[in-house]
């Protein structure tokens, strides 16, 4: 598919780009970032990034789970002390 022009507007405070239907994309959110180039590159996000997360941490046993729990218990007890400080 060939480059296409299109038109850039005002929406409120932001800028906005009108997509043509032959680039619409199949997402709410848009990662936006530059290329070396100087070229803007846009990367449609999944929408359940979160549940995705939530359903691998869910596929951990009970007791990878258990080791997990002992490691941060055992962290948190090496913590050095909150130092005293003077009010500023």
């Amino acid at each position: 598919m060939g480059a296409v022009v299109s038109r850039v507007f005002r929406n409120g405070n932001g800028q906005a780009v009108r997509i043509p239907q032959e680039f619409r994309l199949d997402a709410t959110r848009v990662e936006i970032s530059r290329n070396g180039e100087g070229d803007l590159v846009l990367k449609p996000l999944a929408e359940d990034r979160g549940q995705a997360l939530l359903d691998a941490l869910g596929a951990f046993d009970d007791d990878m789970t258990a080791e997990f729990t002992a490691l941060v218990s055992a962290d948190r007890k090496e913590q050095v002390p909150v130092q005293e400080r003077d009010a500023l």
